[in-house]
């Protein structure tokens, strides 16, 4: 495997403590009270994921640009795993030259199609395997 990320039960209700060794840690909470849960994670996983991917094509593509803000938008199957049925993303891209403007759609064309590991990560051909060790 090329990328690990570990958690750890806090002690505290549904909060764990995780990232990559070495890497910075963040708080993920269940309940939504110290931290954004998992699935709040999924939607910004997505969304972060597409806006580095159009950062990159767009300044590859020499496109100036201003700011660049992604919000993500989910709907949630009602009975379980309520995995998203739905997301939605909204993207704000400004101070792009209108002669430019096609580009923008491109880069989000490319990324959506090509580019965004966490969008085919999460497509019906992902394998997942689980081990248990400890005990």
């Amino acid at each position: 495997m090329d990328k690990e990320a570990r958690l750890s039960w806090t002690g505290s209700g549904l909060v764990f403590d995780g990232g990559a060794p070495g890497g910075p840690q963040i708080v993920i909470d269940g309940d939504c009270a110290v931290g954004p849960s998992p699935m709040d994670l999924v939607l910004m996983g997505v969304a972060a994921c597409m806006a580095i991917d159009v950062k990159v094509i767009l300044d590859k593509g020499r496109v100036p640009f201003d700011g660049l803000d992604v919000r993500a938008e989910g709907e949630r199957r009602e009975k379980p795993p309520r995995s998203y049925r739905a997301v939605r993303l909204v993207f704000t891209v400004t101070g792009v030259p209108p002669a430019s403007r096609a580009k923008v759609d491109r880069a989000i064309e490319l990324s959506r199609e090509k580019y965004c590991s966490v969008l085919f990560s999460l497509r019906e051909d992902l394998v997942l395997d689980t081990v248990i060790e400890g005990g």
